[in-house]
């Protein structure tokens, strides 16, 4: 008798007796009898998926290897627990073992499906490891460690993090097609944000306040643009935003970037534009990897050193008030020179605020040519980071930065690779591609 038939049997002799119904019951209870009935068929179905054909050779040393019988082995499927029956083979020059099935269902070296996996890797990548294990539980009727999910989850974006390096040396070696359609703008935006780590992570390194507690995750992303709008405002290509990051340092990070910009289309785009906040290692990278690219300094970090500056100098009050308005003006005009020329003759007569002021005036006298946004706007172009911002927060911070959370360098690039290929809507292809491999 199936589990199907027995709970509806059982569900209407409740009913019989007592005249009352309980759907979610009815709901949960069916769903589990549907579940066992599955998985026995899966089961039988696998029993009936043939090993292996002929001689196997040892994949190590290519020693014909010698069977030793079959083994039974216990896997947690999409319907629950179901019993694998394969061969086995030992190589006697080398020992090494071989279970052909595993290999052809992609459980080896595991026990959970692929399927399971999946669910494990995306979960896992969008919640804590243990409020995972919670709705894998909740939503889809499977019992999972909130260890193993943290296991699968890390495995995964480390093999979508290879499968990258492989991709980014590819790409830096020119082994990549022309873009399908035209790219009449594309963007490369670039900002860093930090990740809690352990403490063996900041070993040695200094923080704002003593002792690091973070590692900085540089997100980088490429988006394009094809249009303005009635008003001459830019709009961002739907769905052309992609992501990329890890933990590491600027050298290695911006061949990231540069590979990923390639992969876009970056040689073939009408134009280019760099977005990013006042950092050095953002310029510097962009200065080596995006040479005749057009740069432009975030507009509202740009104002926020603007603000810095007019404090500095004046004192609060309707003097003030105008001549925020006045050099804000003189700012959203792309004319830093004014600002730097006006602020140089006022410099404050405190040694610490005119310290602090020529560091601001420096700000506006190295990135000047990068701030003029009257010119940008007319052209139709962002003036702003704000994509990348908003990765930095809804990629690596919404994530990492949970209450609690300590990550291992290894463990955080790991989330974080998984985190980028969800972001850039490219985890079904990775997963497709890592199946048919």
């Amino acid at each position: 008798m199936s589990e199907i038939t027995r709970f509806t049997a059982l569900a209407e002799k409740t009913y019989a007796r007592s005249g009352t119904v309980d759907m979610e019951a009815l709901e949960q209870g069916m769903r589990a009898a549907a579940m066992k009935d599955g998985a026995h068929a899966l089961t039988a179905l696998l029993r009936t998926i043939r090993d292996h054909d002929g001689p196997v050779g040892c994949p190590d040393c290519g020693v014909a290897m010698k069977s030793q019988g079959r083994r039974s082995k216990e896997v947690i499927t999409l319907l629950g627990d179901v019993t694998i029956d394969r061969a086995y083979y030992r190589c006697e020059g080398c020992d090494a073992r071989l279970f052909p099935k595993d290999g052809l269902l992609d459980v080896k070296h595991t026990s959970f499906s692929p399927g399971v996996r999946r669910l494990m890797a995306k979960s896992g990548a969008r919640e804590s490891f243990a409020r995972a294990q919670e709705d894998l539980w909740e939503y889809a009727g499977i019992r999972v460690d909130a260890k193993d999910v943290e296991r699968v989850a890390e495995a995964i974006g480390a093999d979508i993090a290879t499968r990258e390096e492989i991709e980014r040396r590819e790409a830096m070696a020119g082994h990549l097609p022309a873009p399908a359609t035209p790219v009449p703008v594309l963007y490369v935006a670039a900002d860093g944000t930090g990740v809690p780590v352990t403490k063996k992570e900041t070993a040695g390194r200094k923080g704002k306040q003593g002792d690091a507690k973070t590692r900085e995750a540089k997100l980088g992303c490429v988006f394009t643009q094809v249009e303005t709008d009635r008003k001459g405002f830019p709009v961002r290509q739907e769905g052309s935003t992609t992501y990329t990051g890890a933990i590491e340092t600027a050298e290695v990070f911006g061949e990231r970037l540069f590979a990923e910009a390639l992969a876009r289309g970056l040689l073939h785009a009408d134009l280019v534009v760099v977005l990013g906040d006042g950092a050095h290692w953002i310029w510097n990278l962009a200065a080596l990897h995006f040479p005749h690219a057009l740069h432009i300094v975030d507009l509202y970090h740009a104002r926020e050193h603007l603000f810095a500056l007019l404090k500095l100098i004046f004192s609060p009050g309707a003097f003030y008030e105008a001549r925020c308005k006045e050099w804000s003006g003189w700012l959203d005009e792309g004319k830093a020179e004014k600002i730097i020329a006006a602020a140089s003759a006022l410099l404050p007569k405190k040694k610490h605020d005119r310290k602090a002021a020529r560091t601001e005036i420096e700000y506006f006298k190295t990135n000047r040519e990068r701030m003029r946004y009257a010119d940008f706007r007319a052209r139709g172009l962002f003036v702003g980071s704000g994509v990348v911002e908003a990765g930095c927060k809804n990629v690596i911070g919404a994530r990492m930065k949970k209450s609690g959370a300590r990550w291992s360098v290894r463990g955080a690039n790991d989330i974080i690779a998984l985190r980028c290929t969800l972001a850039s809507s490219r985890f079904e292809d990775y997963w497709a591609e890592r199946a048919s491999v």
